[in-house]
């Protein structure tokens, strides 16, 4: 039930919600006030997350609002959490907290999560266990109010700028796969967490693998019941599903309008073939960012479904469509690649470098964040309701598994 503020109005109404941000604005400055201390204040009026309870960083309010209230801010060149940066932490860590977090959990993390103090990372996918997530094999073993975790972790996102990270494990061998596995909040600056870089095609060591040598987690770190790990990470998977292949975007914004802006710049390059080429894949764009502004709308209105899988999948394609096409648009001078230094980037783009970067890059668009073979899995069974695949392994013992 909507409470009233002293003048009366809903808390659930645009009204409210923009009066709101306007006393915050008026009493915390955004060009003189520091962004996290801006962004702090947000948070404790409940205008960070709206649809999340009061005390939570929200007010209980219509997530459909939520857009109105970031547009306000917005107008006001009010501060905002850089996405490449903080895009874990905000997109996935923040909903699995307020979904199976308790009280404790919820008031610790979620508020340095939302201000920047405390970078986030993902532990999911392992050596052996990619596509197959329910395959994975890194070990906690219950030691009183404490569990002991050993194993190793890949393809970690931000592991080396994170303090804390999002861990799921196999709690019991005995069970089937799906069965057996515990979710966690990791310290990842805990003895007997190891990170090492991963360097990629474009040079750059944006992924890291993770190795995890008795590393203690208090079970008051656990998000979810035991052995219930599977539904805890599915709620992750789908809300990263929407925050990688859901974003807004303007007409012609992202890698596509680099392209069209390229095209434009160099008539002397344009064929009728380059010409057909270009203006499919603009309608494609077009059509992914109308399906995505749809999808967010479905999402104000409840939780990420797997239509999430969908917008995934098509934004894997159509990077990599646009990217090589690009490169073919400008020939010799698009292979060109001027920096293959070692670096770690804390917030890559695939909208900086050379045409050559954005190609390279653009192929791991298919393998992050779910891979297009298990999307469109997905997206058969749970969207078009088609058969499901023959899985011999659904009912067998983890430990008895061939590996």
């Amino acid at each position: 039930m909507s409470t009233a503020s002293p003048a009366g109005t809903p808390t659930g109404t645009p009204e409210y919600l923009r009066a709101a941000v306007q006393q915050l604005l008026a009493a915390h400055d955004p060009e003189h006030t520091p962004a996290a201390e801006f962004l702090g204040a947000r948070y404790d009026a409940g205008l960070a997350w709206i649809h999340f309870p009061v005390g939570s960083g929200g007010l209980g309010a219509p997530r459909a609002l939520q857009q109105l209230v970031n547009d306000e801010f917005a107008a006001a060149g009010a501060p905002v959490l850089d996405g490449g940066r903080h895009g874990i932490g905000l997109g996935m860590a923040a909903p699995t907290l307020l979904a199976f977090g308790d009280e404790a959990v919820r008031h610790r993390f979620l508020r340095p999560l939302w201000t920047g103090e405390e970078v986030w990372c993902q532990l999911f996918s392992e050596p052996g266990a990619g596509s197959d997530l329910a395959a994975l094999g890194t070990r906690a073993v219950r030691d009183g109010d404490e569990w002991v975790i050993d194993g190793q972790k890949v393809w970690t996102s931000l592991a080396h700028e994170a303090q804390w990270a999002i861990l799921v494990t196999r709690s019991d061998p005995n069970v089937p796969k799906h069965q057996g596995m515990t979710y966690f909040i990791c310290d990842m600056t805990a003895p007997g967490v190891e990170v090492r870089p991963l360097r990629q095609a474009t040079g750059e060591a944006e992924f890291n693998e993770v190795f995890l040598t008795g590393v203690r987690i208090p079970d008051a770190h656990r998000l979810g019941a035991v052995g219930d790990g599977w539904r805890v990470a599915t709620t992750t998977l789908m809300n990263e599903r929407v925050a990688i292949g859901g974003h807004a975007e303007p007409r012609e914004g992202g890698l596509i309008g680099l392209l069209a802006g390229t095209w434009r710049d160099h008539p002397e390059l344009r064929t009728p073939g380059l010409h057909d080429s270009l203006l499919r894949l603009w309608v494609d764009a077009e059509a992914a960012r109308l399906t995505g502004e749809r999808l967010r709308q479905q999402l104000a209105a409840g939780q990420p479904g797997p239509e999430g899988s969908a917008a995934k999948l098509a934004f894997a394609r159509l990077n990599q469509q646009i990217s090589g096409l690009e490169l073919e648009l400008l020939g010799e001078e698009g292979l060109v690649y001027d920096d293959w230094s070692f670096r770690r980037p804390a917030s890559p783009s695939m909208l900086q470098g050379t045409p050559g970067y954005r190609y390279l890059r653009a192929k791991g668009n298919s393998i992050e964040g779910g891979t297009s073979e298990i999307l469109r899995g997905i997206i058969a069974e749970r969207v078009l309701g088609l058969p499901q695949e023959i899985r011999v392994d659904k009912d067998v013992a983890w430990k008895d598994l061939p590996r």
